[in-house]
């Protein structure tokens, strides 16, 4: 890796915080290397796309919309913000690809994966890591389509895109442009090692029990309707998902029994997967509940199945601001075991993380900055979270992710 370095400018006006972004790129390098670029949601996404595309002609770019803000090295920077994380690796080799939503996201997955290696003349090749941006709604399908390919032998991460109020303002930028349906993946051969890690904050309660049924969905054009697996828990353990889940959050959504949603009062309360364990220790895949059904379902923001063990969890604050910089912490251990030091890195961080902790999210950038020592990264808050957990790649929510590359 030859240059690592992050840029941010801060105007309401996207023309304006270009302008105050142009300034500080002096000659910037068009070689093989990747652009990260986040934003809040109502910068106009077509104009940094041709911004970018001027200035970045020879990278590949991704990136997209981020709820409320970013940050980098320099802390918190609030949602009128665009910022860039610049790769520069003449040696390495970076390919991009996009495409809109379809009746088949798994599908479209694998053609854009495909399409992503074909750009930077790796086809067939096995990336070092795959990094994806996408719009809410089908990560789980995107997930099956580029493990239909790669399984898990090679690290998957990224993020949902997000705005600041969950209303639909969310959008992307590929080699398409701006896209407001559909995902962005990035294939990645850096010419020096990586470092990763994929986490959540939060600990179990106590309660547990097995989903029972699943909310009916159509199963593409075939017109099949399945309850095995969905968004939409109706029963748990035989009762109402949501009595179950008020009962282990100590009434948090009492008043949200009927239906409604119910993403503020759970982002403290999620539920989770036990997915393994690493020295004794449990490792849990975080799922938010993020509204009641009229049938007194829980509806999340990721896929359950019938006969899954789902257990209660609780989150604490502090132990959240705190979490990001163990992460990212983690991600550079793993780097330092190929004797390697830091150039730069990105960072995830959940947007209901984000709401949980307040404030405080300048805390959690600077204790980022600080565990890096000062590198350049570039971090974005999402409403999803993709990542490689115990040796599987996975979707889940409320998490935390860190990508570190070496120099």
């Amino acid at each position: 890796m030859d240059k690592v370095k992050s840029y941010t400018a801060n105007d309401q006006d996207t023309i304006a915080a270009l302008a105050l972004l142009a300034e500080q790129l002096q000659n910037p390098d068009n070689g093989n290397g990747l652009v990260f670029t986040f934003y809040g949601c109502d910068h106009n996404g077509i104009l940094i796309d041709a911004f970018l595309q001027e200035n970045f002609s020879g990278k590949a770019i991704i990136g997209g919309s981020s709820s409320g803000g970013l940050m980098t090295e320099n802390g918190f920077w609030d949602q009128d913000t665009v910022g860039l994380l610049v790769l520069e690796d003449k040696a390495g080799e970076y390919g991009v690809a996009d495409g809109v939503f379809d009746d088949n996201p798994e599908k479209l997955a694998e053609k854009v994966l495909m399409q992503a290696l074909d750009s930077c003349n790796c086809t067939g090749q096995l990336p070092e890591l795959i990094w994806l941006y996408q719009t809410p709604g089908h990560e789980e399908a995107v997930m099956r389509g580029l493990r239909n390919i790669v399984g898990d032998h090679c690290p998957i991460m990224g993020g949902t895109a997000a705005d600041n109020d969950v209303s639909g303002q969310w959008h992307l930028l590929g080699p398409s442009g701006a896209l407001s349906n559909g995902l962005v993946i990035a294939v990645m051969f850096p010419s020096s090692p990586i470092g990763f890690a994929f986490q959540g904050g939060y600990e179990p309660s106590g309660p547990q029990g097995t989903v029972t049924c699943i909310g009916y969905h159509s199963a593409g054009e075939s017109g099949v309707v399945t309850d095995g697996a969905g968004r939409d828990v109706l029963t748990i353990d035989g009762a109402p998902a949501a009595e179950v889940y008020n009962r282990w959050s100590n009434n948090a959504i009492a008043s949200k029994l009927d239906g409604g949603s119910i993403l503020a009062e759970t982002t403290m309360y999620p539920i989770a997967i036990n997915t393994g364990d690493i020295d004794g220790v449990g490792q849990y895949l975080l799922i938010h509940p993020e509204s009641v059904s009229p049938q007194g379902g829980l509806r999340t923001f990721r896929e359950l199945e019938t006969g899954m063990r789902i257990h209660a969890m609780r989150g604490d604050r502090q132990q959240l601001v705190a979490r990001a910089g163990r992460v990212a912490d983690h991600a550079k251990r793993n780097l330092e075991l190929e004797h390697k030091t830091i150039s730069g890195a990105i960072m995830i961080y959940c947007g209901g993380c984000k709401l949980a902790v307040g404030d405080d999210i300048t805390e959690v950038a600077r204790t980022v900055g600080l565990t890096l020592g000062g590198t350049p990264f570039i971090g974005c808050f999402t409403f999803g979270e993709q990542g490689y957990l115990l040796d599987k790649n996975v979707h889940g929510n409320l998490m935390i992710s860190a990508v570190v590359f070496g120099k």
